[in-house]
């Protein structure tokens, strides 16, 4: 009875509680052929795999060895919506198009085993058939110890895994001449066409030492061949797959019906964890290609042992999710049992002998729930004493972070007050004014938060006292306008005021009303771009004098405008510059008016502040109102504070038509445009200069220009900085450029999250110049440092080295390639490699150039004259032959160039060589 108690307490303290469940995913997998053991394996595994995941369904359809029946369950499968679809294509070129269909409607592929004739596909699955069979083959050399002979039996004829097993094991087997292949036969994949064909050919079996079979299967039957034929058992035969269970390699290799047998994983499980990987926005690889490795007797009883263990493994899950259940019904029987003895006890209260027993019951339950109820009142009341305690220390931080603040108006108006000295003074002012006027700017925008911040302080501790006195708010409305028409007019922006009806006298403080309005003007004109309008709007309404400032600029979204009045809320989405707490402070000074502020925006069409006042005096006390004379403050002694920071720099553009060209150039994308023009003008006379004031537009600027250097802010409109990083070090065309990040995020884990996003150097602000400086210098060093070293002998070798990341690594390693195999091409050109990697030319010298510091002409030529130094050397060939056979059309060409590249004729080396 206890224990179901104590089990209804806990599920009443849980239930209440949200529960935020996982998001379910439904993955489709479509098989070409389930019915070998393999691909049972590979389903098995995918099952295994996704028990581990509650939650996520599988969709599984057999195609049967059909491409249009696989087709058609494709298509039945997006139909019912997938999330995620893993297919194994029957044939390449016919399951393209619907694999591209799938990942053109935004339904990540995952390819597995085979792939299809396109690259449109988010990753790919399996293993590398050519490495299967060499592997093969070198543990047949190394077991037979570099001498003696074998048969090779084959699978379909034509299919890619047959030739690419045969490749791989041919080629390993040629460092081995005194190891001979006598025969080659195609055994289908089949077991029964293995044991036709080499019943024909039986006589080729008597002096045979090892047979490598291309699957398991086949491997059997041949051992089945061997054994009816009376052969020794001493000819060793290998196998592919090694997969588990009954008829699989590992129990074949075990009972030694096989030597060996070269494990071909199915990939199923890793299938699976690449798609949660994927469909949780997490990253992953493109390609996946997975090892292999040669089960014999040495280690088939530990690969045995690992696999019992996960169906060990995975018979506990299941046992366990069968508990589950189990208790589940338990506890459905148990509440039936509660309510059971609950009428019981009703009844119970009928018979005397009965009743005293509960009542004994009810003493012990009543005594247990007093000791709970006085344990959770001493926890209520640590609870709250922890709480005033956190309180009171939040207090005293703020009272002295307040205090500080005030102590900052004193220095501050002492540099103020030098700073405009200086300023005057023509000469200082020629030779620093940008910066003077840059220190002057940022001094104003501190003095505006240390006001804002010591405001609202005074409104949490109410010693914020309203002075209202009547009020022409016409007048007033027009004198604060004529402090921001300067900024609105070099900005083309159409400022002015609209009077609807007018409101008479209004009462109002005036040196709190026009920090509102101040703020709201100067919020218009940050988020209002140039050519735009500001209007404010003056009417009466039910006892109210309304004022809308109302613009046409960026406006919000729903999300923004439900915080927009929160305590130091910043926008994600617009990612502003400000404090968050100039609207936070206006809601409070217009809230002392007995007065309400709302906003009505759209996001790209603008946005509209409504101040809503009420008329006449009745609302406000006594205490609350104040003549004019009393009205002692200037009303617009803070008009620099709220304009000074729209004042633009006067752009002095530099006349470059005579001015050198830089080398390396750089990349700066900030939205401080004060910050931005620094950068730049700082870097300017030593790099070539590009900028850009939003994620977005840095990332067309970086893929047009390819800079040498990129310096980007975290926190900028559009794509962030570290989502631009990583989508420029993930991408074949940039990968290669170094990228420092700035940000006001300096905390460790926020500087460790910056690095792991791939870039180069993270720099928290403020920083000092100087260390920026050094380490642009640095990274652009040593980036000419390894380009100068690696390219000083331009060779297939150098370029795998070149490269320091993975997308470098591939990259080159596809140039080269498309180059090495058109070497005899005379008409290939760069545009056809520019195809075949499918970026731009102007991209791919970019490239090339920033990786192997020269032009692809001079690579393509140094590689033919290498091709042909080659031939001179090892084959039998003619001059002319040679000639053509290296892509040049003319041998007196050929003749010239290779005299310039290795000071003699290729007639002269020829015969060099020969002696």
């Amino acid at each position: 009875m206890q224990i179901i108690t104590a089990f209804w307490l806990i599920l009443a303290l849980t239930g209440c509680s949200d529960k935020k469940e996982a998001k379910e995913y439904k993955i489709g997998f479509s098989q070409c052929v389930g019915s070998d053991l393999w691909r049972k394996t590979m389903l098995d595994e995918m099952k295994t795999e996704l028990s581990l995941r509650p939650g996520t369904k599988l969709s599984y359809a057999d195609a049967n060895n059909s491409s249009s029946k696989q087709i058609d369950q494709v298509k039945e499968m997006i139909d019912e919506g997938i999330d995620l679809l893993i297919i194994s294509p029957n044939e390449a070129l016919p399951l393209t198009k619907i694999v591209e269909d799938t990942y053109n409607k935004g339904i990540p592929v995952i390819v597995i085993d085979r792939k299809t004739s396109s690259a449109l596909y988010t990753a790919y699955v399996g293993a590398e058939n050519y490495q299967v069979g060499k592997i093969a083959g070198e543990y047949l050399a190394n077991s037979l110890k570099g001498s003696g002979n074998v048969i090779e039996v084959m699978g379909l004829p034509g299919s890619s895994p047959a030739i690419e097993r045969d490749k791989g094991f041919t080629d390993a087997l040629k460092k081995h001449p005194q190891i001979k292949i006598n025969g080659q036969f195609y055994g289908d994949w089949l077991g029964e066409n293995t044991e036709i064909e080499l019943l024909k050919n039986k006589d080729k079996l008597k002096n045979v030492d090892a047979i490598f079979a291309h699957n398991d299967v086949m491997a059997t039957s041949t051992r089945k061949v061997l054994q009816k034929l009376g052969f020794s058992h001493q000819i060793q035969v290998i196998g592919v797959d090694a997969l588990p269970g009954n008829g699989g390699g590992l129990n074949l290799v075990s009972n030694q019906t096989l030597t060996a047998s070269v494990l071909y994983p199915t990939g199923g499980k890793e299938a699976i964890n690449i798609a949660m990987r994927i469909l949780n926005k997490e990253s992953f690889s493109k390609e996946n290609i997975l090892q292999t490795v040669v089960i014999d007797s040495s280690n088939v009883q530990l690969m045995k042992l690992q696999w019992a263990r996960i169906n060990s493994q995975q018979s506990d899950i299941e046992r366990q999710q069968t508990l589950l259940a189990d208790q589940f019904k338990v506890y459905n029987s148990q509440r039936l049992v509660l309510n059971f003895i609950v009428i019981t006890l009703v009844l119970a209260v009928v018979f005397g002998g009965l009743a005293f027993h509960a009542l004994l019951e009810n003493r012990k339950i009543n005594k247990s729930l007093e000791l709970k109820n006085t344990e959770i009142l001493n926890q209520r009341n640590q609870l709250i004493e922890m709480s005033e305690k956190a309180q009171a220390a939040t207090e005293a931080k703020l009272n002295f972070f307040t205090n500080i603040s005030h102590e900052f108006r004193t220095p501050l108006t002492l540099i103020l007050s030098p700073l405009e000295d200086l300023l005057k003074n023509e000469k200082i002012k020629l030779a620093a004014g940008s910066n003077l006027k840059l220190i002057y700017k940022n001094v104003y925008r501190l003095l505006r938060l240390v006001n804002q911040l010591m405001d609202y302080r005074k409104i949490e501790h109410k010693k914020f006292k309203l002075h209202a006195t009547a009020n022409n708010l016409i007048d007033f409305i027009k004198e604060i306008l004529d402090s921001f028409k300067h900024s609105a007019e070099k900005r083309n922006i159409d400022l002015r005021l609209i009077v609807k009806e007018s409101p008479g006298v209004v009462w109002f403080d005036v040196n709190i009303l026009d920090k509102v309005i101040f703020n709201l003007l100067s919020n218009a004109l940050k988020f209002t771009s140039d050519n735009g309008r500001i209007y404010i709007s003056i009417g009466k309404m039910e006892g109210t004098v309304h004022i809308d400032v109302e613009d046409n600029g960026v406006g919000m979204t729903d999300t923004e405008l439900k915080h927009i009045f929160d305590q130091f809320y910043q926008s994600e989405l617009n990612y502003s510059r400000g404090s968050g707490l100039g609207l936070s402070l206006s809601k409070e000074l217009i809230l002392l008016h007995k007065g309400n502020i709302s906003v009505t925006s759209k996001k790209w069409q603008g946005t509209t502040f409504t101040i809503a006042l009420p008329l006449g005096e009745d609302h406000l006390t006594n205490n609350e109102k104040a003549t004019q004379e009393h009205q002692s403050a200037k009303l617009y002694d803070q008009v620099k504070i709220y304009t000074t920071e729209h004042d633009q720099a006067v752009s002095n553009e530099k006349d470059r038509t005579f001015e050198h060209i830089k080398d390396q150039s750089i990349l700066i994308i900030e939205d401080n445009q004060d910050l931005l023009d620094y950068l730049t003008h700082k870097f300017e006379t030593t790099f070539e200069i590009f900028t850009a004031s939003t994620g977005t537009n840095g990332l067309a600027e970086a893929y047009e220009k390819i800079p040498d250097l990129i310096i980007t802010d975290v926190v900028v409109p559009g794509i962030s900085g570290k989502n631009l990083t990583h989508q420029l070090k993930s991408d074949i065309r940039t990968s290669h450029i170094p990228i420092i990040l700035l940000t006001a995020q300096g905390s460790i884990e926020q500087q460790v999250n910056g690095i792991q996003s791939m870039a180069d150097v993270y720099i928290t602000k403020p920083f000092n110049f100087e260390y920026l400086q050094a380490n642009v210098e640095n990274l652009i060093k040593n980036r000419v440092i390894l380009k100068e070293h690696y390219s000083s002998d331009i060779s297939s070798s150098g370029v795998k080295r070149t490269a320091n990341n993975l997308i470098d690594k591939k990259f080159l390693n596809d140039f080269a390639g498309i180059v090495e195999h058109n070497l005899s091409n005379e008409h290939f050109s760069v545009d056809d490699i520019s195809k075949a990697i499918g970026i731009s030319r102007v991209q791919l010298y970019r490239k090339i150039k920033a990786l192997l510091n020269c032009s692809i002409t001079d690579y393509i030529l140094n590689r033919r004259l290498k091709k042909a130094k080659y031939y001179l050397s090892n084959e039998e060939y003619s001059i002319s032959e040679i000639t053509y056979m290296v892509g040049i059309s003319s041998p007196t060409y050929f003749s010239t160039i290779f005299k310039n590249k290795y000071g003699m004729t290729p007639t002269e080396y020829k015969k060099t060589r020969l002696q």
